[in-house]
């Protein structure tokens, strides 16, 4: 069966979680942990992506993750294939360090992002990498430390989890802090991680309740969320898809999109295309990114090696795009 395509869209909130190959554990020691956390505060940081939530444990990590202008996976590629050549250079191994691709949920914030925030900041905690709450706490390699005052970074969001708690700083961490001890006896949530209709529905039980009464429940594996949600996403997916198709059966292409870049700023294609500092030339590549990325859906890989840049800056330049083509109304199609 094939697999499915991934779902996102600027704004989506996301539940990323990821394995080692063959269960085998992906962090050996802190120096690896601390590895992997840099790289992804800079990854988020650079990409505008913003992290509500995140935990490290031995064979597999939780993150909790809302798309800024670069798409998840490409957020994703950057951190997870840094992090595994460092990790074979480092272990001196080599082949794959994780188990198929990183499972991804596209979820609907509200009324999941706080119980997504304690479910991934109780996994260590269930998976007896600490022993009471009070140890969570301070714990390292988790985001509750930060939310708790224990631990700080620059990156992670702690204002769109407060403010859930109430006005004061103070006030709303020890509501979070309740929140969290209230969520230890729920144990294992497969109402927030199962399968898609299992998870999307609220859990067998209430499943089983809504089958009795002939009820039925729209749902997707990469998705969690109401039917009306479940909906409303496929939908968009569905047009997004279809206007990508569109713009291929009308022969948008890269060239033609350099085309209708260099029209729009009075420039010749071969401007385009040649790196340059200048201000204005900076702006039409970053549209450019854009369109060629989210409209007509090709790789970052692609796009740099059109124009000469790494993936990275590829990513930084689609965000750009995004507030050109906002600020100037611009639209890909003449």
């Amino acid at each position: 069966m094939p697999r499915q395509a991934r779902i996102d869209a600027p704004g989506a909130l996301h539940h990323v979680m990821c394995r080692g190959i063959e269960r085998r554990d992906i962090f050996r020691d802190n120096q690896d942990r601390w590895n992997f956390v840099d790289r992804l505060g800079r990854v988020v940081s650079e990409t505008s992506t913003s992290c509500f939530a995140w935990c490290l444990m031995s064979n597999h990590f939780h993150l909790l993750l809302r798309t800024g202008q670069s798409p998840i996976s490409g957020v994703m590629r950057r951190v997870l294939t840094g992090y595994a050549v460092t990790f074979n250079r480092k272990h001196k191994r080599s082949g794959h360090l994780f188990q198929n691709r990183y499972k991804s949920i596209l979820c609907q914030e509200e009324p999941y992002l706080l119980e997504l925030v304690r479910y991934i900041h109780l996994n260590p905690l269930r998976g007896g990498l600490v022993g009471s709450l009070e140890k969570l706490d301070r714990f390292e390699f988790s985001g509750h430390a930060v939310l708790m005052g224990k631990r700080r970074n620059d990156w992670q969001d702690l204002e769109t989890v407060f403010i859930r708690f109430g006005s004061g700083i103070r006030a709303a961490r020890r509501r979070y802090r309740e929140f969290v001890a209230e969520g230890i006896a729920a144990g294992k949530r497969d109402d927030l991680i199962g399968g898609g209709l299992v998870r999307s529905s609220g859990g067998w039980q209430v499943l089983k309740e809504m089958r009795k009464q002939g009820l039925h429940f729209k749902s997707d594996e990469r998705i969690l969320g109401d039917s009306d949600f479940v909906e409303s996403v496929l939908r968009e997916q569905e047009e997004r898809f279809e206007r990508r198709h569109r713009l291929k059966a009308r022969g948008y292409n890269f060239d033609m999109v350099v085309g209708r870049v260099a029209e729009l700023f009075h420039m010749t294609a071969k401007e385009i295309l040649e790196p340059s500092k200048k201000p204005q030339r900076v702006r039409a590549r970053s549209l450019l990114c854009f369109w060629a990325v989210t409209e007509l859906g090709l790789a970052g890989t692609v796009v740099g090696k059109r124009l000469g840049v790494v993936q990275s800056a590829v990513s930084k330049a689609v965000e750009r795009g995004a507030n050109v083509a906002a600020e100037h109304d611009f639209s890909i199609e003449a």
